[in-house]
């Protein structure tokens, strides 16, 4: 299946037209994850040195992930937000470094004004998991001619996982995914990817069904990411406590949302997943 993402700005890879920039690109791609904070629920404190963290993205730029997202403020359930002085101190030195690096990068942020700055330093594409709720990240997409990651969570990182409740998990979030991607779309914002939000305010039982029902949302106009990678869902299926030795059930959802129509899958084990998913490729293609 043929992929593809309009930009209003140059991107690596893509290719220019009267209206701006399309990235194409077959089957489903991997966007590396790059957290530079000192509290990511799996890899905190591990990309905090900007060497490590641009060696880790040129590392996943070679093992072919399309996308590099680098986030500066954790989501985890429970997490307390930064102020965005401190985000974009994290974040900003890493994307001016990968400027050149020929890679695609997105960054993970709810702030705007976080947005702007990164987007200013070089940055492609924003992934907001708060979906463009703030009519502000809108505007800041469009004028700088930048899709977006329109995200579907249920409250905020501070309290979505206390009991959320849905009367149908697969309805809502489509329709709010839906009606975020038109608002985004009418507000001048290029282009939109939609998230279903794996783990953000959804029991085991909703992050199921939304995986099962993942041919509704791919059979629409966008493309659609997933990222269930090292999610809490996985110790809930196989007992695996520690988020650092989930990678090989993060493999096996993101290898299922590949077979419904994902067209990115998002992964700490980055080189791992663009492996599996060529494997996959290859016997899905005799």
């Amino acid at each position: 299946m043929r992929q593809a993402l309009t930009f209003r700005r140059p991107v690596p890879g893509a290719e220019r037209h009267a209206d701006g920039w399309t990235l194409n690109w077959a089957g489903t791609a991997v966007m590396g994850i790059l957290n530079v904070t000192p509290d990511s629920f799996s890899d905190g404190g591990r990309h905090a040195a900007l060497d490590a963290a641009v060696a880790s993205a040129r590392a996943m730029r070679d093992a072919g992930v399309l996308f590099v997202d680098i986030g500066g403020e954790s989501t985890r359930p429970g997490a307390a937000p930064v102020p965005a002085h401190e985000e974009m101190d994290r974040v900003l030195p890493v994307i001016r470094a990968l400027a050149d690096a020929g890679t695609v990068l997105s960054v993970d942020t709810m702030k705007p004004e976080v947005a702007a700055a990164a987007l200013a330093a070089g940055a492609h594409l924003i992934n907001d998991v708060t979906g463009l709720r703030d009519p502000q990240m809108r505007a800041v997409c469009a004028d700088a001619g930048a899709p977006a990651c329109v995200m579907h969570m249920q409250g905020e990182p501070r309290t979505m996982q206390r009991d959320p409740h849905y009367a149908d998990v697969v309805q809502e979030v489509h329709d709010y995914l839906h009606v975020q991607a038109r608002e985004a779309l009418a507000a001048g914002v290029p282009d939109v990817i939609l998230d279903p939000g794996i783990g953000f305010g959804k029991t085991l039982e909703h992050n199921l069904a939304l995986l099962r029902a993942l041919p509704d949302l791919t059979g629409g106009p966008h493309p659609v990411l997933i990222g269930a990678s090292r999610k809490r869902l996985i110790d809930f299926i196989a007992d695996v406590p520690v988020a650092a030795d989930r990678d090989p059930g993060s493999l096996a959802l993101h290898l299922h949302a590949a077979r419904g129509g994902a067209a990115i899958v998002r992964a700490h084990a980055a080189a791992a997943h663009v492996q599996a998913l060529r494997v996959q490729t290859a016997l899905n293609a005799g």
